[in-house]
């Protein structure tokens, strides 16, 4: 039966799902707060410098292709990748690592700083691969209602070989010695919410991702793919509202009825939550429909916030790649005060995005766009604005180290963001950036439910349940939300 569907949130995985939806004959409406689509993936522009506000990193393209490939497109109808060779570098307090898109360059380089890092590194790949493409047949497209639905003989053959009880960081330094390897093979799961010894080594199927498939860039930048699927779902027939809060929900017998925002109330057949999970259950919907209370989710352990600078500076930079990693200071004291020790960093690891290393749309000519990241406690706000000043400073001053040339006095554009602009823009929950960590006991079935165990007609997607974190995870998402609704 055709329903008449309302989507709350216009981030990835409301794109998505309202996309599926419609191609399905559901009349769709998306709801969103912020005057732009996208959610996360916002695009900040300042005297001809454009800024991708959050994800930045292109990962797992056969995602991307597939959603495209659904609709009977390909992502080149929307926008051109480009593959980045090298992938990123890691800047140590010694050394400045390239890490090569070739699995034999890169071999050839971890050999040359340890003894049979090459061997291992093959055999550590082929065996993240193996969880990848497991994790990606058997677990991510689950909607995580109960673990019956890994109780299959086939799932469970193949889970003996995912590692689940053992840690990523057991896994490396099983086969590694050499720290600066260690630190580089364990850098994709740190933006999943908790330290390497502490995620489960399911999850080194992100270095397949990143070793093996390769780092890209969508030409224009990332808010291109947003911009791709917006298209899409207009080519489909969803109708869009930005600049609408809402406010309330309409029930008769238990069943929604109908969503009041701001600017007005929309008729809904099934309403589909891609607004942050926690905020809409806790402040929206009325008490006696939430399916958890504050506690559970107070108890819930969630990925990093972020201080986010977006910088627009009258020169170029030298000695910066388009993704670098800097750990020339101590990763592990960074990483206690976020999982351990709650409190600032007094000398944090980073990263900065400078996407005019590949697209010359992204600054003026002559000029150079970085956004610098520096992951933070969620849920922690004492005297943040200052903190967040201070620590510019000093990541400024490591940079111009780096670059052998003075930034701070060519300054043109500086935004930034905390974690109460996370809250603030996103309604993002304790101003984390990426939602839930992926611990074992958040993992799949574990995290919050998609259905809601108290109203029938109202679905959950987005990074607070499954997959999880990331873009390709919140495109499926969205598929896994629109499937659960069209079988009803």
């Amino acid at each position: 039966m055709k329903k008449q569907v309302v989507v709350v949130g216009g981030g990835i995985s409301g794109l998505s799902s309202a996309c599926y939806l419609a191609k399905e004959g559901h009349q769709v409406v998306v709801i969103e707060k912020n005057p732009q689509l996208g959610g996360r993936m916002n695009l900040l522009q300042d005297q001809g410098f454009n800024f991708d506000m959050g994800p930045s990193w292109y990962w797992m393209p056969e995602v991307f292709e597939d959603f495209f490939k659904d609709f009977g497109k390909h992502t080149n109808d929307y926008y051109q990748l480009i593959k980045l060779d090298p992938s990123y570098q890691i800047i140590w307090d010694d050394q400045t690592w390239d890490i090569y898109a070739d699995r034999e360059k890169l071999g050839d380089f971890f050999e040359s700083h340890e003894k049979g890092a090459k061997k291992a590194l093959f055999e550590f790949l082929d065996d993240a691969k193996i969880k990848y493409e497991i994790g990606m047949r058997k677990m991510v497209h689950k909607p995580g209602k109960s673990i019956l639905e890994f109780a299959d003989y086939q799932t469970i053959k193949a889970g003996i070989k995912l590692d689940i009880f053992k840690s990523v960081s057991k896994l490396i330094r099983q086969k590694f010695k050499n720290p600066k390897i260690v630190q580089s093979l364990e850098f994709p799961v740190l933006f999943l919410g908790a330290m390497p010894n502490d995620i489960p080594a399911l999850y080194t199927l992100m270095n397949h991702a990143d070793l093996d498939l390769g780092t890209f860039y969508p030409m224009g930048g990332m808010y291109q793919i947003s911009k791709a699927m917006e298209s899409l779902a207009k080519e489909l027939g969803v109708e869009f509202h930005t600049g609408e809060s809402v406010q309330g929900v309409i029930f008769e017998d238990n069943k929604i009825q109908a969503i009041k925002t701001d600017s007005g109330t929309y008729p809904a057949d099934e309403l589909l939550v891609s607004m942050d999970y926690h905020a809409f259950e806790q402040h929206i919907l009325p008490k006696e429909f939430r399916s958890y209370d504050e506690k559970y989710w107070d108890s819930r352990v969630l990925a990093p916030s972020s201080f986010l600078y977006y910088i627009g500076v009258d020169k170029k930079i030298p000695n910066l790649q388009h993704h670098n990693l800097f750990f020339d200071e101590d990763l592990d004291q960074h990483a206690k005060k976020i999982y351990g020790d709650i409190g600032w960093p007094d000398k944090p690891a980073f990263y900065v995005n400078c996407t005019s290393k590949s697209d010359p749309t992204a600054a003026p000519e002559g000029k150079e766009n970085l956004m610098i990241l520096i992951p933070t406690p969620p849920g922690y706000h004492e005297n943040e604005e200052e903190t967040a000043e201070i620590l510019f400073n000093q990541v400024i001053h490591r940079i111009e180290k780096l670059a052998g040339v003075s930034i701070q006095d060519s300054i043109l554009v500086k935004h930034s963001m905390t974690g109460k602009d996370f809250i603030q823009t996103y309604n993002s929950y304790k101003g984390n950036a990426y939602g839930l960590a992926n611990v074992l006991k958040q993992t799949a079935f574990l995290k919050p439910k998609m259905t809601s165990k108290k109203v029938k007609n109202l679905t959950y997607t987005g990074h607070l349940t499954v997959p999880g974190p990331g873009v390709p995870p919140a495109i499926i998402s969205g598929k896994i939300a629109a499937t659960l609704i069209t079988k009803k």
